[in-house]
């Protein structure tokens, strides 16, 4: 035996190399395309944003709403929702809806403001709620919500919730 030709027969590791990092190279490409082709990589900015909300209730028919930190987020992302009804869409403003107990329209405005938040609600940001007119109760016991939606609409997400209290 020969331990020169032992030692010196290298003809198989490099082929067994160049398949094994073809193979790594083709599955890292198979993996970055079946997330593109497959929209996980949308999915991942839609991710809802970090912010606090504070409510303060001055009565029954008046509410303070309050970004006390976190996230900036865009005015038309954020709604308003008492009693499971949009009340106030950051998008288009505010509705008159049935909401609270009574079941009656109420008219709700911003309390001297008619735009509500601006178009970026940051820490400090501020919108109260009151009745512009209406002939319902008031909404104490009411559930009230700030909701986030993606731009994409795909998604959303409850920010902020409180029990309304007279």
């Amino acid at each position: 035996m020969h331990f020169t030709n032992l030692l010196g027969d290298d003809d198989a590791v490099s082929p067994v190399i160049g398949v094994i990092l073809m193979v790594a190279i083709t599955v890292i490409l198979a993996a970055v395309i079946g997330t593109f082709v497959l929209g996980l990589g949308d999915q991942v900015s839609d991710s809802s944003p970090q912010a606090s909300f504070n409510f303060d209730f001055q009565n029954g028919t008046a509410a303070t709403i309050t970004h006390d930190g976190g996230d900036a987020i865009s005015n038309d992302q954020l709604d308003v929702i008492i009693a499971g009804e949009t009340v106030y869409d950051g998008g288009s403003g505010f509705s008159d809806v049935n909401s609270c107990e009574g079941g009656a329209t109420e008219q709700w405005s911003t309390s001297g403001k008619s735009s509500g938040w601006s178009s970026e609600v940051t820490a400090g940001s501020v919108l109260t709620l009151s009745y512009k007119g209406g002939t319902g109760d008031d909404c104490g016991g009411d559930d009230i919500r700030v909701v986030w939606s993606s731009s994409s609409g795909g998604d959303t997400a409850t920010l902020a919730q409180a029990e309304w209290s007279s």
